[in-house]
């Protein structure tokens, strides 16, 4: 199989089209045979639930190319779970989960001279989402929908490695106390998107959410999961109701208790805790791990003790295994990394 000729050692992380993608419509209470198709458009009727009503959800994995050429993802069963629980909570069909990892596996194939090779730094992204299509009026959840995936080559988050972030306490709220902040749905996405702006306009880099109900608990970002070390070398990491559950930091408490021998405590976080942490960081897909130098809670600055030049030693380790075990240098637990081909 020949590769795409591509500059894959500068690719930024954009959206770029590739040759084909996944498509599966449900209608009359089933969800059709799926397949994989060359078009990338989607053409929906003015009236569709998704415009009307936001009913929408997605998911985001990656593929790599290993060290001895294989092609895997990482822990695609938890993206179908995952999408499960949003669908339920959006009141959408379900995509079976056993249908969602092979139609990954049949888009990466399909798209397998997308894939970068080992050692470029880049990753094939893709991005399976969930759409109502039928006209909806009324406000209620549609008929039909249609399940997608498609594919884009990136490059790393961060170019010339990830350094430290500085990083606002928010006065908006991502989630309500009882909402949808625990699912992947599109509209939780959307509400940050003001919050996120006015964060780049006032010259930081993101957004720190404290819990909406009292705004004494950390919660996460727009977009990933806090963690923290404590100066004795505890990994500790935020839960909430209202908190999207991460794979990637699933995954790292994992790897900080089974591989780097960290006690790990997920649970309550008091913002007046992060003052007293050694390392502190963002954890997700795109990224694996941000790491943050600095929090300024209305103009009171947090300066992290493992500073503003490089990731903190803990944060290294966690960051060089976890993707040592996605690229296939690193043995994982069984399951966590998925051969396509």
């Amino acid at each position: 199989m020949e590769k795409k000729n591509l500059d894959w050692a500068n690719l930024g992380f954009n959206y770029m089209t590739t040759d084909y993608r996944y498509v599966s419509n449900y209608k009359d209470g089933k969800w059709d045979d799926g397949a994989i198709v060359t078009d990338s458009t989607v053409t929906l009727n003015e009236c569709a639930g998704v415009f009307q009503y936001s009913q929408s959800c997605f998911e985001g994995l990656k593929a790599y190319t290993t060290e001895d050429g294989h092609i895997v993802c990482f822990r695609p069963d938890l993206n179908a779970s995952r999408m499960k629980d949003s669908c339920e909570r959006l009141e959408m069909p379900v995509f079976p989960e056993d249908r969602f990892v092979e139609a990954v596996e049949q888009v990466v194939k399909a798209n397998a001279a997308w894939v970068p090779p080992f050692g470029s730094g880049a990753t094939l992204y893709i991005r399976p989402y969930m759409i109502a299509t039928n006209a909806v009026i009324g406000v209620k959840p549609a008929d039909e929908y249609q399940f997608r995936i498609l594919v884009t080559p990136v490059g790393p988050y961060f170019k010339g490695g990830a350094k430290p972030i500085t990083i606002r306490v928010s006065d908006f709220d991502r989630a309500a106390p009882h909402g949808t902040g625990h699912i992947k749905a599109g509209l939780n996405y959307a509400m940050s998107l003001h919050a996120i702006v006015d964060a780049h306009a006032k010259g930081f880099d993101e957004n720190m959410y404290l819990d909406p109900a009292t705004r004494t608990y950390v919660e996460e970002t727009g977009g990933a999961n806090f963690i923290f070390i404590t100066k004795d070398g505890k990994f500790v990491t935020p839960k909430s109701d209202s908190i999207l559950p991460s794979i990637t930091r699933r995954s790292l408490m994992v790897v900080a208790e089974k591989y780097l021998n960290m006690p790990v405590e997920h649970r309550q976080v008091k913002f007046s805790e992060v003052k007293d942490f050694e390392e502190c960081g963002l954890c997700g897909t795109a990224a694996v791990i941000s790491p943050i130098g600095k929090i300024v809670d209305h103009g009171e600055e947090i300066c992290i003790p493992s500073g503003m030049e490089e990731m903190g030693p803990y944060t290294r380790k966690l960051y060089d295994t976890l993707t040592g075990i996605q690229m296939g240098e690193i043995e994982g637990p069984e399951g966590w990394v998925h051969t396509i081909m």
